[in-house]
């Protein structure tokens, strides 16, 4: 690749990718920010929403997430087989313009079918979009895991100016008014990537069609031994997957709902709308991201443990380890009748700081890993985990209703610290596993 066809190091693709993933993640994030929140406010509010139970909320929230990263693994099937994943990231996004779109519209109808047409429209661009920034780096290129680095700050960018703009239209000026907002956001991402098409000319093609010989040998090719030993390891790595996104994902549902009910968000006089919070996840991923990637690199330079799975389990655990400050606040709302925002503060910021070691890694990860032909499938199986991962998150929320927030956030710290630590106990027997896989690929740090 010559320096025209880069940018501050990069491919110029990276950048058209970076900015469509950034608004597509700016109408979900700030979809997902109001969405509980819309079905839980009462009919007869200022603002009215559907008068849901939380029960009810929680649940339709965790089918919808499950089935949104579900959707991944026919999206990625598509890509492999049919259209190439560049075809399928835009009919993905044309998809989820008009499934926003509908879901201005006050009528339960066109609720119901703008998520079912958000949950098509995620899994044709989801997987595709992320396999295509590996793709644009070739085998050994050290850039690779930069260039996630680099996406994955795109992803939080959307995602911040999501949760304070859309979350504030949506809660303050009206629900759809937020839910419009977003479909604009991800119209704006469509515009970028259809206009970036000349940066991707070499990217994103269906392998049998593609220009590259050596990919498309591999096309009809059966797997190797090696390529066999690396998918068994990524099929362990769905695992901590499932376990992760099953705690950290109690973010938009209960840890929502608490934010709104049961915390205090007055400050000088004036309340903070509660879907506000969610934008901390994505600030802290923006100011700390460097810092954590520079971590692992010093210690990987000392020779020190620094593999996919090693940051993967050290990410659980310290994720989870922010649940004790939930734990904190619903044990300070039962002796004071509301907890303060500090314990977000800090739940957010550890949950931030797991994610950083386990997320863009895992992107890197699978796209190093993943034979060639099933490169999209298996990025989509990866958001099918995360989606079962969502599902589980909702149905923790909803046990809360039952056993209480301090019972369900005391359970998820406990469960992933013993989770992490198992994982970690096991990673010398796993590294036999993983002979043929990391250690035939470029370095994984």
């Amino acid at each position: 690749m010559t320096k025209d066809n880069e940018l501050f190091g990069h491919p110029k693709g990276l950048f058209v990718l970076f900015f469509t993933e950034m608004w597509e993640r700016f109408s979900y994030y700030g979809m997902r920010a109001i969405l509980v929140l819309y079905l839980v406010t009462q009919t007869t509010d200022a603002n009215p929403g559907l008068g849901w139970t939380t029960g009810e909320a929680l649940a339709l929230y965790g089918w919808y997430t499950m089935l949104v990263y579900v959707a991944s693994i026919p999206g990625g099937w598509i890509a492999d087989r049919l259209i190439g994943q560049k075809k399928s990231v835009l009919i993905g996004g044309l998809t989820l313009c008009v499934g926003h779109g509908i879901l201005a519209v006050e009528e339960m109808w066109a609720f119901y079918s703008g998520l079912g047409l958000i949950i098509a429209g995620v899994g044709l661009l989801k997987p595709n979009i992320s396999t295509m920034v590996g793709g644009l780096y070739k085998a050994g290129d050290t850039r690779r895991d930069r260039g996630f680095t680099i996406f994955y700050i795109g992803i939080n960018i959307g995602a911040f100016l999501s949760s304070l703009i859309v979350g504030y239209i949506g809660e303050v000026h009206g629900w759809h008014y937020g839910f419009g907002l977003a479909g604009i956001g991800m119209l704006l991402g469509q515009i970028v990537y259809m206009a970036g098409q000349k940066h991707l000319i070499e990217v994103g093609n269906l392998l049998k069609d593609t220009a590259n010989l050596e990919d498309k040998a591999k096309y009809d090719q059966p797997l190797t031994h090696i390529e066999k030993d690396r998918i068994k390891v990524l099929l362990l790595s769905f695992l901590i997957v499932i376990v992760f996104w099953g705690a950290f994902e109690q973010a938009g549902g209960l840890m929502n709902i608490y934010t709104l009910e049961k915390t205090n968000r007055v400050i000088a006089g004036m309340t903070i709308p509660a879907s506000v919070f969610q934008s901390l996840n994505a600030a802290f991923i923006i100011l700390l991201g460097t810092t954590v990637a520079g971590y692992w690199v010093k210690r990987s330079s000392k020779n020190k443990e620094a593999s996919s799975l090693f940051k993967m389990a050290v990410g659980t655990m310290i994720m989870g380890l922010g649940f004790l400050f939930m734990t904190g606040a619903a044990a300070q709302f039962e002796a004071n009748g509301s907890s303060a925002m500090y314990w977000l503060v800090f739940a957010y910021l550890f949950h931030t700081i797991g994610e950083l070691c386990a997320s863009p890694v895992a992107l890197s990860f699978i796209t190093k890993l993943a034979p060639v032909k099933y490169g999209s499938i298996m990025m989509g199986t990866y958001f099918a985990m995360t989606g079962f991962g969502n599902k589980l998150a909702g149905f923790l929320g909803e046990s809360a209703s039952e056993l209480g927030e301090y019972v369900i956030f005391t359970g998820i710290a406990i469960f992933c610290v013993i989770f992490g630590l198992l994982i970690l106990s096991l990673l010398k027997k796993l590294k036999k596993l993983t002979h043929g896989a990391e250690d035939n690929e470029t370095e994984l740090a």
